[in-house]
């Protein structure tokens, strides 16, 4: 009489481990990630951003009504939507412009000791 075909070699057979699909993450992990991303929040709550979002905003419905006038209404759409994301760049760079040249000046006057408040 044969003996059944069972599949196990040697006797013994490698089950493979199972995963929860979860990483594990030390503590210092956890804390850095909630730290950026405390940060990232409230940088994003900041009157800079809010400034800058306001800007770009204006200059781009501001480029948008211009192609409009120009154009006739309908006529090349994604024209208009390239320029009006080209003047909000433009004015996004001009409103960073600006606070970097005032935090330079700032740091300047600061360091030849001609403290003054903003």
């Amino acid at each position: 009489m044969a003996k059944k075909a069972t599949g196990k070699k040697g006797g013994v057979s490698a089950k493979p481990k199972k995963s929860s699909g979860k990483k594990r993450t030390s503590a210092g992990a956890r804390s850095r990630k909630s730290d950026a991303g405390d940060a990232f929040i409230s940088l994003l709550q900041s009157p800079l951003v809010t400034d800058l979002v306001a800007v770009a905003a204006t200059s781009a419905l501001a480029a948008l009504a211009s192609h409009r006038g120009q154009d006739g209404g309908g006529k090349g759409a994604g024209q208009a939507v390239k320029k009006a994301g080209k003047a909000a760049a433009e004015a996004i760079k001009r409103r960073l412009t600006e606070e970097v040249d005032a935090i330079k000046q700032a740091s300047k006057a600061t360091k030849d000791g001609k403290a003054t408040k903003a």
